[in-house]
C-alpha cells in the first residue's frame, strides 16, 4: 500500500510531518508528500498523488484561518476532495484544523499534531477491512476528547 500525504504551506503547524510520523510507527507503507501553498490546492495534489503517484488513500492536511472567508476556502476545499473521491474512488481522509478551534497557539499546535496523528490511525485501519467496524457508533473525536456513543 502506498500513501499520500497532501498539506500546505499556509498551515501554521507541520501537519504533514506528524501524519508521517505516525503512519511509520504503526505500518511499513510507502508514504509519498505533496506539499501545496493553500487549502484549495489540496484537491489537485490528492489526484496527482492518486495518478501520478499511484497512492491507495490520501491524507489531506490543511489549516483555514478563523475568519469568514477562510471557512468558504475549507468548504470549497473539502467539496473539492469530496468530488476527488468519486472521480477516483479512493478516500481522501480530510484533516483540517480551523484557527478559532483553539484558545491560543500552544492549544493550536496541540489540536493540529493530535488530529493529524489519529487521522493517520485512521488511514491504517482504513487499510485493513472491518477495522473500523468495531468502532461504529463510539463518537471517535480526532483531536479533542472523543464524544462516546449516545446508546450503551
Amino acid at each position: 500500500m502506498k500513501i499520500g500525504i497532501a498539506d500546505t504551506t499556509f498551515a501554521r503547524v507541520n501537519m504533514g510531518k506528524f501524519a508521517i510520523d505516525e503512519l511509520k510507527k504503526h505500518s511499513s507503507v510507502t508514504i509519498e508528500r505533496y506539499t501545496v501553498p493553500g487549502i484549495k490546492d489540496l484537491p489537485v495534489a490528492c489526484k496527482k498523488l492518486f495518478e501520478e503517484y499511484r497512492c491507495d488513500i490520501c491524507m489531506a492536511l490543511g489549516m483555514p484561518g478563523g475568519k469568514e472567508k477562510d471557512r468558504m476556502c475549507a468548504h470549497e476545499a473539502s467539496t473539492g476532495l469530496i468530488a476527488c473521491q468519486l472521480m477516483t474512488n479512493r478516500h481522501i481522509i480530510e484533516v483540517f484544523v480551523h484557527e478559532d478551534e483553539a484558545s491560543d497557539d500552544a492549544e493550536l499546535a496541540w489540536l493540529a499534531e493530535q488530529r493529524a496523528r489519529e487521522h493517520a490511525v485512521n488511514v491504517i485501519k482504513l487499510m485493513r477491512p472491518g477495522t473500523l467496524e468495531r468502532e461504529a457508533g463510539t463518537g471517535q473525536r480526532q483531536g479533542f476528547s472523543d464524544a462516546g456513543p449516545a446508546r450503551q
